[in-house]
């Protein structure tokens, strides 16, 4: 993957915190240190997204059934005992 050069303009207490966080081993260097912020954002909106797909598949399956939860609790335990050996 290539790489663009962008100039970009930040404060002088953001500039010493980020040669201070280089020197302090937080990156490998100032531009991997201002990169990372970028590439947790596009995880992050990576990862709502699957969210986002996965509430509209659930809406588009159609109406839930009802449940039980006692139901449910008698099912398994007849499957799976009490727990008490």
């Amino acid at each position: 993957m290539g790489t663009k050069r962008k100039t970009t303009a930040i404060t002088e207490q953001q500039y010493t915190w980020t040669k201070s966080q280089t020197a302090a081993g937080k990156s490998a260097n100032e531009s991997e240190y201002i990169r990372d912020p970028v590439r947790r954002d596009r995880s992050s909106t990576a990862s709502i997204e699957e969210i986002r797909a996965a509430l509209i598949e659930g809406e588009l399956s159609g109406d839930s059934e009802p449940f039980s939860p006692e139901q449910f609790k008698r099912e398994m335990m007849e499957m799976y005992g009490d727990g008490t050996a």
